[in-house]
């Protein structure tokens, strides 16, 4: 198949891509260096007298933390005209590609159960709202264009993606991340190590090769759905802090916990009934093997960011 992927050299694009090309694929990525989204005319143009079978949509203005809380009316803008672009695009040049889009576990109500049919019911959390309400209308732009066109389209829903290879460009990380460049500093520097909240919240992982295959397997079975992915399981800061506190020799009684900073919802784990139904059998990596991964990882990157006299972010 002749593929697009959008948002190409984002974390979760730099597995998908070369995954796709294994399956043998002819893959075209674009990322936000060589493709501005918010232009209507710029798929137009790049892709005159090209038709692809398949469009990846993953591109999506955000960072993690508490980004959300300062930049609501430009996550509004710039992702509303991401999205209304990308499907304005399908919708006139496109129409026989099927369309997979990635969605936000943030969009769910927290007090609601965060099943499939819940995504587009009750209010996201408040600090996450706007960018959370520009993942529902995408869910809601694929429906409407598949009732009146007939275009067909997979909404996934994934829980916090980790692994290898995430970005170190100075931009705000998810928990996950942060939780491993703290400690990995403490441990360098023999510092105490201060994570956000009381450590009590909890949250789900899911490797972002476990993703990319669960998405593959998907799109082979399912059309005009939305399904989440995730391990259907989660753990609370401070396990996941003890965890990598044993792979990097920190004293885990260091660390320190600001309950003063932003912290988001106690727990989010999804509810994964659906994915096994559809997909099978799930053959996950271990979260505590996932991690020790990452962490190696990590290790590596900031060394050859410092070997090479610039900071690790």
């Amino acid at each position: 198949m002749n593929i697009l992927v959008t948002g190409s050299t984002g974390f979760l694009g730099r597995t998908l891509c070369p995954a796709l090309r294994e399956q043998g694929h002819q893959v075209v990525g674009i990322g936000s260096r060589d493709c501005d989204l918010t232009n209507p005319n710029t798929l137009r143009q790049l892709f005159r007298n090209v038709s692809f079978d398949r469009i990846w949509h993953l591109a999506a203005w955000t960072q993690a933390g508490d980004f959300c809380l300062h930049h609501a009316g430009e996550q509004w803008l710039i992702n509303q005209a991401i999205n209304i672009h990308v499907l304005d695009w399908w919708k006139r040049e496109q129409p026989k590609a099927k369309l997979i889009a990635i969605g936000s576990s943030c969009s769910y109500d927290p007090t609601l159960p965060l099943v499939e049919e819940n995504y587009l019911r009750g209010q996201p959390t408040e600090s996450l709202f706007t960018y959370a309400m520009t993942k529902r209308m995408l869910l809601v732009g694929l429906q409407a264009l598949h009732a009146q066109f007939g275009l067909n389209y997979l909404y996934l829903v994934p829980s916090t993606l980790y692994g290898p290879n995430y970005h170190t460009d100075g931009r705000q990380m998810h928990f996950i991340f942060d939780l491993i460049r703290k400690i990995v500093d403490g441990a360098r520097s023999g510092t105490p190590v201060i994570l956000w909240g009381d450590g009590h919240q909890r949250r789900e992982l899911i490797h972002v090769r476990d993703f990319v295959a669960c998405a593959l397997t998907l799109d082979s079975r399912v059309t005009n759905d939305i399904v989440n992915i995730g391990s259907g399981e989660e753990h609370s800061i401070r396990e996941y802090a003890a965890c990598i506190c044993r792979h990097v020799g920190y004293d885990p009684e260091r660390i320190k916990f600001d309950i003063t900073r932003y912290v988001g919802v106690r727990s989010k784990q999804l509810h994964v009934a659906k994915l096994r139904r559809l997909a099978g059998p799930l053959s996950l990596t271990p979260w505590e093997k996932g991690i020790a991964e990452t962490i190696k990882w990590y290790l590596a990157s900031s060394h050859a960011a410092q070997s090479e006299g610039a900071t690790p972010a």
